[in-house]
Formats: C-alpha cells, sequence, structure tokens
C-alpha cells in the first residue's frame, strides 16, 4: 500500500479471493472492514487479520440488498471515518445450465448479487472515495469472454466490466480509480464446489496454458496493486489474471 495508513473495505471476504484479498490489505497496514452475509466467515477473517497484527472489522451485509448495502458502508465509515479503497469481490455461481434451460428467477438472482449487487456498493462507496481513491470489482474471465452453461453469470460479470469502465471515465475527474481483475478458474470453496462430482478441474488445468488453477493469493495480489499508490495512473482496466487462457 503505501506509508500513509488506508482505510477500506473488501466485500465477500468472508473466504477465497476476497479473504486473501482483506489479509493482505491488513499486512500493507490498511485498515479493513471484511463485508460477508456469512457473519461467521467473516469474523473468522478478522480474527486471522488480528493475529497478525492487523485491524479489521466484521460487517454482515447482503450485496443484493440496498438497505444492507448503505448500513454496511455507514457502518465501515463510522468505525474508520472514511474509504481510501473498496473492493466488490462477492458474487454468486451459476453453471452447468444452458439459457433454455434456466428459469428467469435463476437468471434474476444470478444478476441481482454479481451485477446489481457491484452497481448497489458502488453507488454507496462513490461519495466517499471522492477526492482519491480505488474501486476494483472483481469480475471473472466470464467478464470477457464466454463460459458454456453460465448464460447469467458470464452476462452478469460482462455487465461489471462495462459498470467498471462507465465509473473509471465518469469519475476520474474526482480523483477515483476504479478497475476491474478477472480471475480465470481458482481454487477457492466456492469453485471446488461447483466442480464437486464432475472432471472440471482437471479440464481447467489441462486448458490453461500455465497448466494449473490460480490460487486466492494469486488473483487477491492484483486486487491488491490495483489499490495501491503502484497503480496511480491505472484506470478502467479489466486486468485478466488467467494463466494466459486469454492468450
Amino acid at each position: 500500500m503505501s506509508d500513509v495508513r488506508k482505510r477500506g473495505l473488501v466485500t465477500g471476504a468472508g473466504s477465497g479471493i476476497g479473504r486473501a484479498a482483506a489479509l493482505e490489505l491488513a499486512r500493507g497496514g490498511a485498515a479493513v472492514a471484511v463485508l460477508d452475509i456469512d457473519e461467521p466467515s467473516a469474523a473468522e477473517t478478522v480474527e486471522l487479520i488480528g493475529k497478525e497484527g492487523g485491524e479489521a472489522l466484521a460487517v454482515t451485509v447482503d450485496i443484493a440488498d440496498e438497505d444492507s448495502v448503505k448500513a454496511a458502508i455507514e457502518r465501515t465509515v463510522e468505525a474508520y471515518g472514511g474509504l481510501d479503497f473498496a473492493v466488490n469481490n462477492a458474487g454468486l455461481a451459476s453453471h452447468h445450465r444452458q439459457l433454455d434451460e434456466m428459469t428467469l428467477g435463476e437468471f434474476e438472482r444470478v444478476l441481482g448479487v454479481n451485477l446489481a449487487g457491484t452497481f448497489l456498493c458502488m453507488k454507496y462507496e462513490l461519495p466517499w472515495l471522492k477526492g482519491g481513491g480505488a474501486i476494483v470489482n472483481v469480475a471473472s474471465n466470464g467478464g470477457l469472454y464466454a463460459i458454456p452453461h453460465a448464460p447469467a453469470y458470464v452476462a452478469a460479470k460482462h455487465g461489471v466490466v462495462g459498470l467498471t469502465k462507465v465509473a473509471a471515465v465518469d469519475y476520474a475527474a474526482e480523483g477515483i480509480r476504479v478497475n476491474a481483475v478477472c480471475p480465470g478458474p481458482t481454487r477457492t470453496p466456492g469453485f471446488d464446489d461447483v466442480a464437486a462430482g464432475t472432471d472440471m478441474i482437471a479440464f481447467q488445468e489441462a486448458i490453461t496454458p500455465l497448466g494449473r488453477l490460480a490460487t486466492p493469493e494469486e488473483a487477491a495480489a492484483a486486487v491488491v496493486w490495483l489499490c495501491s499508490d503502484a497503480a496511480a495512473y491505472v484506470t478502467g482496466i479489466a486486468m485478466s489474471v488467467d494463466g494466459g487462457r486469454r492468450a
């Protein structure tokens, strides 16, 4: 990060990439609000940060609910006095279904969490970042190209990349940088749940040039860099972290 203590939040920080990002941001000296829908998981991340001497706060949030998002960000700002960065990582997986097999309810649920949820987080984060700050939205390689049998997920993540680009342009004059990270398949608990009972992991490794899946820490490293002063001239990008898949 920098020598100046920064304050921020990470959604979906109870596990996976979100937890890895929260831990690394705290190691860099930042005060981090750990936002997650699962209260015990958020508390566990806070405990891990505390064991390393960092400062963190657990906040329960449902990013698909506007009142919940507003209250969570207000609580964060009340605790820390402002925001310098925000990482919008929380999301919902949806795979194993072609478009004509998907109900409207499922499609709307996936977009409600992944796309509308990111929109709501940005809506309430942006006013606190004016004058200088960074937002990093965790999208997916599915925000850049197709993932078979994942129409709602791909549509939502393409939308997150689009929101990122528009916000980067609209808020640049106010000193706010907005970027997206687009991880390829990453060995998170959520990915393992989706892959359970299938040959998905072996298949994904076989079609990845580096021959393996990413770790949460590798995806989180890109998030942390984009939050840092080292990325001060970077805004509006969708950074692939995919082991060469896009190439």
